[in-house]
């Protein structure tokens, strides 16, 4: 006999659920940073990196900010100071410490950040605990949307501690490469070849249906036509971009739009970022340490500087993001042998063998020729929420797929990530696109 819930019974299941998802997303945030010193949680190795104990703090900032303050009558903040230090972009809620000067804080200590998630994490309980029904709905999206910022900042937390262990002259490893049962791939292996997958064109829908949780950038749904198409069955491989390099693809201008030359040249850039030459070979720092370039690995820790002049120089393009949703859609299967941070490898892989499409999520993020804009009727969310996606949609790129250190909650076809052309701290990488 199927069971029936009175409606205070489904509120406090779905409490339940909900308070067991927050507990999960912040036990993995902290098992992430167990591999560091305390040393190791300080340090802000360029603008765009944050400390790994700034990232801890601000997601709970988060949480207190956006749910404990308004709703839970009586709140007490754990720190007066708190919402200056860990407020990121939020210039509703107020006043914020410069980003660029996050790696000054000595105080909070580590062990002040973690006794502040300890305090948000007990009157989170406390709240959910308490809910009704009414409550229980109106305040599940907060939470959710909660839940995957922290883990888009579990995500930052990968990358911000890969760069701040590359600037060391010691090369620190994180974690050794075996423990994530990735293993190394041989340096002398070699990729399949690549394939073409021929993709049609016509009216199509795009954008997230309202199933499961999506961010406000991934809608509204909106139908666009698409020219038929060819889209490559894999990732550009560190083989391939050798011979980019080898045939002095960063010493020829007329590869490169007018920015990705000035970034290359005032760079001095000669090869993907955390790549360096040994004699007449090619290294590269991972977070298991320096180890050669494999061959049939994919590409990674280029911008889209560097992705175009590539696809240039190969005689195609990179694909709009129109054109590989509408490929994700319809290979969805393909996320089989996906590759996300629960698998603790932090390293892409490379591709396994077979036919038909592969590689579309996971490993890394896939830039593509689309600037980041809104969709046909965007509207950004009122308050300070509103910030969290539209305030961004100028002088960027859309990204797609998710990478190696992507959550694997956060890896749809509809996601859309973005960046500056110039950034490539982040697992980015190369899927390469032709007319059909």
């Amino acid at each position: 006999m199927a069971m029936v819930l009175r409606p205070e019974q489904a509120a406090s299941r779905a409490a339940d659920s909900l308070l067991a998802d927050y507990r999960r997303v912040r036990s993995f945030s902290e098992e992430l940073c167990r591999p560091l010193a305390i040393e190791d949680h300080v340090i802000q190795s360029m603008d765009d990196v944050s400390p790994a104990k700034w990232h801890l703090g601000h997601v709970t900032w988060f949480f207190e900010t956006f749910l404990l303050t308004p709703e839970l009558p009586g709140y007490d903040p754990f720190h007066p100071r708190f919402a200056f230090v860990f407020n990121s972009y939020y210039n509703a809620v107020g006043e914020r410490h410069p980003r660029a000067r996050r790696g000054l804080l000595a105080r909070p200590t580590v062990a002040e950040v973690l006794a502040y998630r300890r305090h948000v994490d007990r009157n989170v309980a406390a709240l959910l605990a308490g809910l009704s029904g009414a409550d229980a709905d109106r305040l599940a999206p907060v939470v959710e949307i909660g839940l995957h910022h922290e883990q888009q900042h579990q995500e930052l937390m990968v990358t911000d501690i890969k760069h701040v262990f590359a600037v060391n002259p010691l090369h620190p490893v994180y974690r050794p490469a075996a423990a994530g049962g990735n293993g190394v791939s041989a340096p002398g292996s070699s990729p399949s070849p690549c394939g073409w997958i021929d993709c049609p064109g016509g009216l199509r829908w795009f954008g997230h249906d309202g199933e499961g949780f999506a961010y406000d950038n991934e809608g509204p749904r909106h139908q666009r036509f698409l020219q038929p198409y060819r889209l490559a069955d894999r990732l550009v491989t560190n083989a391939e971009f050798l011979g980019f390099i080898a045939d002095g693809g960063y010493r020829r201008p007329e590869l490169w739009l007018s920015d990705g030359w000035d970034a290359i040249t005032g760079g001095g850039w000669e090869a993907p970022l955390y790549w360096s030459r040994d004699g007449d070979d090619w290294q590269q720092m991972t977070l298991s340490g320096m180890r050669p370039v494999a061959p049939a690995e994919p590409v990674v820790h280029v911008s889209y500087f560097e992705a175009d002049a590539y696809a240039r120089w190969a005689g195609v393009r990179l694909p709009t993001e129109f054109e590989w949703e509408a490929a994700a859609v319809a290979y969805a299967e393909a996320d089989a042998s996906a590759n996300h941070v629960e698998e603790l490898a932090f390293h892409p892989r490379p591709c396994p063998s077979g036919a038909g499409m592969r590689q579309l999520f996971g490993d890394v993020w896939e830039w593509t020729a689309s600037d980041y804009a809104p969709y046909p009727g965007y509207r950004a969310a009122p308050g300070a929420l509103g910030e969290y996606n539209g305030k961004f949609m100028c002088n960027q790129y859309v990204l797609r797929g998710g990478s190696c250190a992507s959550p694997r909650a956060h890896v749809r076809a509809t996601y859309r990530n973005f960046f500056p052309p110039d950034k490539r701290w982040q697992f980015t990488g190369i899927r390469l696109a032709d007319e059909g």
